[in-house]
């Protein structure tokens, strides 16, 4: 090549110290507002998650404080106890062994005064309320929300007397009400009897019924029915003797035994977490 002639190749320019010296100041500065908006960042987030982390812990302190004040033993208000009471005596058909809700003896008062005992005879298992009255009461009972009906039969202390005593749950005392007040006014109905083959009372049947009645306590009816073990009927006993001065009275008594233990107010306790506040 001639040493004339131009170069045709691009010209490489490089650069004066002094633009690679703004350049790396221009990074630099980038670096540093970068540097400073993360660190504003981070302070903000840190400060919002402190703030979130106060607020949890104050929530917590209030809901411990709360618990705290709402578990620690305190005395019963009156309501509280009333609620209690209601609720014990609601469980014990449920709650309490047969033998204790149907004592194996009763005591009662006999002729002259003497102190007589009932011998509880059997327990019937436990079946729906309509399979153990007769029709005018079962309506009565399935009306209000009858839940079932126990049922144990007892014979005074001479045999002569058959006792059948029943027990008709329902739901609550409102419901008890009800149920009673739908009741029919009749002698020769309520709870049919309970006879236990190969005893005294293989006799006792409804034909054997002399009279009937019951009383309620809590959410309970306590029905109770008696009649002679020696199989005599209603019908074939006469008028004048209908009503027999021992009998009756034996039977009202062992019935009221059966439903005063069903509905006795239990000891009620002085705070929430026993006697001790």
């Amino acid at each position: 090549m001639s040493p004339q002639q131009p170069r045709t190749g691009r010209t490489r320019v490089r650069p004066w110290p002094a633009s690679r010296g703004r350049a790396a100041a221009a990074q630099a500065a980038r670096e540093r507002a970068e540097l400073a908006l993360g660190i504003r960042l981070r302070s903000i987030f840190l400060a919002v998650l402190a703030a979130v982390l106060g607020a949890a812990a104050v929530v917590v302190l209030l809901g411990t404080a709360g618990l705290l004040q709402e578990t620690r033993s305190r005395p019963l208000t009156g309501e509280e106890r009333a609620e209690y009471v209601k609720q014990d005596v609601a469980r014990r058909w449920y709650d309490w062994p047969a033998t204790v809700v149907f004592p194996e003896e009763l005591e009662y008062t006999g002729l002259a005064r003497t102190q007589q005992f009932a011998r509880r005879v059997g327990v019937a298992p436990e079946i729906p309320c309509w399979a153990g009255v007769d029709a005018p009461v079962a309506s009565a009972l399935n009306e209000s929300g009858c839940q079932a009906l126990l049922r144990s039969t007892y014979v005074d202390q001479s045999a002569t007397f058959a006792i059948t005593i029943g027990i008709a749950v329902l739901k609550d005392e409102d419901a008890r009400v009800g149920a009673a007040a739908k009741l029919p006014v009749d002698d020769r109905v309520g709870v049919r009897p309970v006879a236990f083959p190969g005893t005294v009372t293989d006799l006792f049947g409804a034909a054997q019924r002399q009279r009937s009645a019951w009383v309620g306590v809590g959410p309970y009816i306590v029905f109770v029915t008696a009649g002679y073990t020696d199989g005599r009927t209603r019908d074939s006993i006469p008028t004048e003797e209908a009503l027999n001065s021992e009998m009756w009275p034996a039977a009202q008594a062992i019935g009221g035994r059966v439903a005063r233990s069903l509905g006795e107010e239990p000891d009620v306790p002085r705070c929430t977490q026993g006697n001790a506040c």
